[in-house]
């Protein structure tokens, strides 16, 4: 889930949510909005489509519910979520997945990783010793018992990217084979600083952790380390520290995560500084150059000593899909998504330890089942395929819809959009429509008619340097090259204005974002809801009666995958 700061649109999200995904528009457990909005806005009509706040709020009621325990994969409350969700698809008409089943079984490992006390690094007449949590981070995807890194070889490789299509590469020239890399957080030119770089202000894809653990693997690195520093990173260090303790989900692979590096991690900037110290480096100057194209990687003269001690436990979670098939074009498909998981149980707060997760995002599954409900009472059934996928694991680094990406149960090149759902605003009536990662798509342009029925305005989300396009479920269909929607009324409330929604979203980060305080209030003013549901419902409404497929803007990273799934000839 996106949570949206006091600065307007988007902020640090906190937990694991900000790391490994899950972004929307943030609401608060304690305003009651709608006994004070409902007299003074009346501009809103509610069609008789079957999207109503009633059923939204009903589901939220039901699926936020203590008896759904947070809805942790793995655990009771995920077969209480997903057998609701299955239940209400059939009540609906909707049909099972291709297999018969409403279910997608999605292999994942629950690896509790207790990594060594400190990490010693050597060289150079230097004997350092930097402690876990205060100064590092670390952890393994590989499936095995036991890792470490003894005396591995430390390499600066700026910020970790290979970009061709910007004439980047970190690792040119540089075998890092067997070596621990340490790179810096977000793209060359971060946070904005030079926005002559990459995409400006825009974070990309390059600038994501994942990308970069992904990379270091793929250039056969032992270890990577990532650089935290504040203001680039949008969060504080205390995100990487809870995020990156306790038992965490991966995927299960076929080599058990074998080509991961060993060891991926975090390292604190004061920790940086003083490693650089001892490889008498100076960190502001290579800082400097790792920003500036023709940077070379520099090898530090120190070796690094680390190992993470695990516990495994493999199961399978769930996706749920429903399907309403196509009148005319039943093997083309339009896509919509929202995760059903949460946190489940844990550490008290205020005497409560059940993290419901209503807004994150039992709102955007009331959505999806509203949405579903919508087109089941259209008087023809549409001429594409509609798909509803409830996905598993996101906020454990969006997990569920990767998995679906690599294992579709339709088409990729016969999947003509995904429109994504991840925490909705439950503050009344919006004026705007923040579309995350708007001039990605063609679906801008869906988006911008359906805007303008209910006569609002689009917008790009106001702190794209943080990367929320890539921290929901969306993200995986745009990796595989499917057009994906990822948008909500998210900043100007249409009876309070925009100061308001910014108070709000402020309040809510602080107060109820990942904490049991995220419950279900029948004192929400869920029209907005409402509103997003119709308007996405619109959009793909119209998707589903047309014979052509929307694509990426020319200059989106995700243009030329999908055309070549399309069986296309890149354009030049």
């Amino acid at each position: 889930m996106r949570v949206l700061s006091s600065a307007a649109l988007a902020g640090p999200a906190l937990l694991l949510g900000l790391l490994a995904g899950c972004q929307g528009n943030s609401s608060t457990t304690t305003t009651g909005a709608g006994a004070a909005t409902a007299a003074a806005d009346t501009t809103v009509a509610s069609p008789p489509d079957g999207i109503t706040t009633a059923d939204i709020g009903n589901h939220i009621k039901v699926l936020a519910s203590d008896e759904f325990q947070g809805r942790k994969p793995f655990t009771a409350g995920e077969e209480k979520a997903t057998s609701y969700l299955a239940d209400e698809f059939k009540k609906l008409g909707l049909k099972p997945g291709p297999d018969g089943s409403y279910f997608q079984n999605v292999p994942l490992v629950e690896i509790t990783g207790t990594p060594s006390s400190t990490m010693q690094v050597t060289g150079k007449g230097q004997n350092l010793t930097f402690n876990y949590k205060t100064d590092f981070m670390a952890f393994t995807e590989r499936e095995v018992p036991s890792v470490a890194l003894k005396n591995s070889e430390l390499v600066f490789a700026g910020y970790g990217v290979v970009a061709p299509e910007y004439g980047w590469n970190d690792y040119a020239g540089l075998d890092v084979k067997g070596k621990t890399v340490v790179v810096l957080v977000n793209d060359p030119g971060n946070a904005g600083n030079d926005t002559t770089m990459f995409k400006g202000k825009a974070m990309t894809y390059y600038g994501r952790w994942m990308y970069k653990y992904e990379e270091a693997a793929r250039q056969g690195a032992a270890g990577l380390l990532i650089v935290h520093d504040t203001k680039p990173a949008a969060y504080p260090w205390s995100v990487v520290q809870s995020s990156y303790s306790g038992a965490k989900l991966r995927p299960q692979t076929t080599d058990k995560g074998a080509s991961k590096c060993a060891v991926e991690g975090w390292i604190t900037l004061d920790a940086t500084k003083k490693l650089f110290q001892a490889a008498n480096l100076n960190y502001d100057q290579l800082y400097a150059a790792a920003n500036k194209k023709g940077f070379k990687a520099q090898p530090m003269g120190l070796n690094l000593s680390v190992s993470v001690q695990n516990k495994l436990r493999r199961r399978n979670s769930k996706n749920v899909v429903a399907v309403l098939p196509g009148a005319a074009r039943a093997n083309e498909y339009i896509m919509y998504s929202a995760h059903w998981d949460h946190l489940g149980i844990g550490p008290a707060i205020n005497g409560d330890s059940i993290y419901n997760g209503a807004v994150d995002n039992a709102s955007g599954c009331a959505a999806l089942l509203s949405i579903a409900k919508a087109f089941t009472k259209l008087p023809q059934p549409p001429a594409r395929s509609i798909v509803f996928l409830a996905v598993t694991g996101e906020e454990q680094g969006l997990l569920g819809s990767g998995y679906y990406a690599a294992h579709p149960l339709f088409p990729l090149n016969k999947t003509v959009a995904d429109i994504n759902m991840d925490a909705l605003s439950s503050f009344g009536p919006m004026r705007d429509l923040t579309v995350v990662g708007l001039g990605q798509s063609e679906l801008d342009d869906y988006a911008r008619e359906a805007a303008k029925e209910q006569d609002r305005y689009i917008q790009p989300d106001a702190q794209s340097e943080k990367g929320f396009y890539y921290r929901s479920d969306h993200f995986n269909f745009a990796k595989v090259g499917v057009p994906s929607l990822y948008a909500s009324g998210a900043a100007d409330s249409r009876a309070k204005g925009k100061e308001y929604i910014t108070q709000q979203h402020a309040e809510f980060e602080e107060k109820h974002y990942h904490q049991p305080s995220d419950e279900y209030n029948p004192n929400w003013d869920l029209r907005g809801m409402e509103q997003d549901a119709r308007l996405l419902f619109r959009v793909g409404q119209r998707l589903a009666g047309e014979t052509t497929f929307p694509n990426w803007k020319p200059s989106s990273e995700f243009r030329a995958i999908r055309e070549k799934s399309l069986g296309q000839k890149p354009k030049a």
